[in-house]
């Protein structure tokens, strides 16, 4: 086990993790080692070239402005949304930007930001990824000072080509009470020392971080989250990339409000699943708009986890805030295992590893969060990806809109069936998620790259963009 929580759940900022939150941190990174090298005084100009997915989708994704504030120093866990706008017109207007804030460089995005769609990887990389970007520094008589070439491996994670792509990961060396790599070892461990798999994952968590920090960590982050379900509940209109998409969650929320469809006391036995759709639209319209958002495990799947957390929160007797801290923490050492074992780069695998990996996270948490054992977080959590294998990424027109939005919605409510089903049980099951794990990401490699965070397939080729 290599990964913390805190490198599951990021705050950021929309629309994606891996086509904005990777590219901004690859751009910052490069321009950082620029600083570093004391190459910055002598550069002049930069060029960056995005291949395979990057390039294929990136410009509905904000890729290019994600590059732009990147390349300035700009990180997406400070960066305001409220100022993007402003800061992207100034670089654009003047064809100027500030490398790391401090050398005034030419920038002109027809010649020095480049979307090499006909090419799935950058030339002589070592790494096979499709979503890659290479950058270039140029002196003032445009000789190259440094080309170094990156990948966005999903998440807001990523390598330098030719990196492990443990590199990626911020958990430390030091051994870990409980390093499982897979889930029969995480039930082993957990057997053994008399543990639940959120105490587990706490107790790795430590090793970095006091008691304390770990858990006033988790709940700040599920007050980010909240936080944008709430945003997202009051907030009207129509969502930018010209897709004419509007916004729904705040109608839908509205609606149930003027029903009476809120709370425990809902005459409407199926009011609390209403809601559940309204929580997890509310974040992924948010993260559509660009706005701040948790990673969880990616921005395209950003809805599913905290939706299923507020129907906790709302709707289930006895809720508090120690079981939303097992809610969170098994979330993660289930996410940990898809992270490590396969893959969540809907550019890699299709959706199956953005929304059906939020599902099983989502799954295995609630079970905890109400009190389920060990087994049964398991099989809520296997039960989660089983039904969301082979899922594909086509987003119409590049954009996390459609169908992305209802996509969440429907993960979320796929988490709390998975939930009651596994609760339920009572003589076990025959599939493993250690096994659907394996099986999510064996089908995400023999899937086409067409399906796969290209919109060249699926619902992006067939539906017509309005």
């Amino acid at each position: 086990m290599k990964t913390s929580f805190f490198d599951l759940f990021k705050i950021g900022v929309g629309p994606s993790s891996s086509h904005t939150m990777g590219p901004m941190r690859a751009a910052r990174q490069f321009a950082m080692w620029l600083k570093e090298n004391q190459l910055l005084e002598q550069t002049a100009r930069v060029r960056a070239e995005l291949y395979g997915s990057l390039a294929l989708t990136g410009v509905g994704h904000g890729t290019d402005r994600a590059l732009l504030l990147g390349l300035c120093g700009e990180e997406a866990a400070t960066l305001d949304p409220a100022t993007i706008e402003a800061k992207l017109a100034t670089i654009r207007q003047s064809r100027m930007l500030s490398l790391m804030g401090q050398t005034p460089i030419k920038f002109h995005e027809p010649v020095d930001l480049l979307f090499l769609r006909e090419q799935m990887f950058p030339p002589g990389a070592k790494t096979e990824h499709p979503n890659g970007v290479r950058f270039i520094a140029l002196d003032a008589a445009g000789k190259t000072l440094m080309a170094k070439t990156y990948f966005s491996i999903g998440g807001g994670f990523i390598i330098e080509d030719g990196d492990d792509p443990s590199a990626a990961f911020a958990t430390n060396a030091v051994a870990l009470p409980f390093p499982f790599r897979s889930a029969a070892e995480m039930l082993t461990m957990a057997d053994e020392a008399g543990l639940a798999i959120w105490e587990l994952m706490l107790a790795n968590e430590c090793i970095n971080r006091r008691e304390a920090e770990v858990r006033t960590g988790v709940m700040h982050i599920w007050q980010v989250m909240n936080g944008c379900i709430e945003r997202g509940m009051v907030t009207e209109g129509i969502l930018p990339g010209g897709l004419n998409v509007r916004r729904r969650a705040a109608r839908l929320a509205q609606r149930l409000h003027a029903k009476g469809a809120e709370g425990q006391g809902s005459g409407d036995p199926l009011a609390p699943l209403d809601w559940v759709t309204v929580f997890a639209m509310a974040v992924n319209e948010e993260n559509a708009a660009g706005g701040r958002v948790v990673t969880a495990p990616t921005n395209g799947a950003a809805g599913v986890v905290p939706a299923v957390a507020r129907y906790y929160r709302d709707f289930i007797s006895g809720a508090d805030d120690a079981g939303l801290l097992r809610y969170f923490l098994t979330s993660a050492a289930i996410g940990v295992l898809y992270k490590e074992n396969a893959s969540i780069s809907g550019a890699e695998v299709g959706c199956q590893g953005e929304v059906g990996v939020a599902c099983s996270m989502a799954a295995g948490g609630l079970a905890a969060a109400l009190g389920a054992t060990n087994a049964q977080v398991e099989h809520a959590a296997e039960i989660g990806m089983e039904h969301n294998l082979g899922m594909t990424c086509d987003p119409i027109g590049g954009l996390v809109q459609i169908p992305c939005i209802e996509r969440n919605a429907m993960g979320a409510v796929k988490a709390v069936h998975a939930c009651r089903i596994a609760m339920n049980e009572t003589e076990g099951h025959k599939l493993s998620l250690d096994q659907v794990i394996k099986t999510m990401y064996l089908t995400g490699l023999d899937m086409q790259s067409r399906y796969k965070e290209t919109s060249l397939a699926g619902l992006a080729l067939n539906v017509i963009e309005c």
